[in-house]
């Protein structure tokens, strides 16, 4: 004689499944975007400013015939840039 499984251990099992797949497969949210575009904005300007603060210091310091304040601005920007695109290509690899 075969035993049918229990409807509320059945319909427990599928709502577990459903909970676990929502955890796991978060899908879109606008918080997450407005993360993304915190952290994209972050990665910008965090090294722009940094480099703002020592070619100041360097323009002091050791003056050229350059200005070190707007190359190395440039060069936070560019830094920033590419520590921007890693990170979203880091996040869009699993879609």
């Amino acid at each position: 004689m075969t035993r049918k499984p229990d409807k509320p251990i059945d319909d427990i099992a599928r709502q577990a499944r459903r909970m676990k797949s929502t955890r796991d497969n978060p899908g879109a949210s606008p918080l997450r975007g407005l993360g993304t575009f915190g952290m994209i904005g972050w990665s910008i300007a965090v090294p722009t400013v940094g480099g703002a603060a020592l070619g100041l210091w360097l323009d002091r310091v050791v003056p050229q015939g350059f200005s070190w304040t707007i190359a190395l601005i440039l060069g936070g920007v560019v830094l920033g840039g590419f520590i921007a695109a890693s990170w979203m290509n880091k996040e869009g690899g699993d879609k």
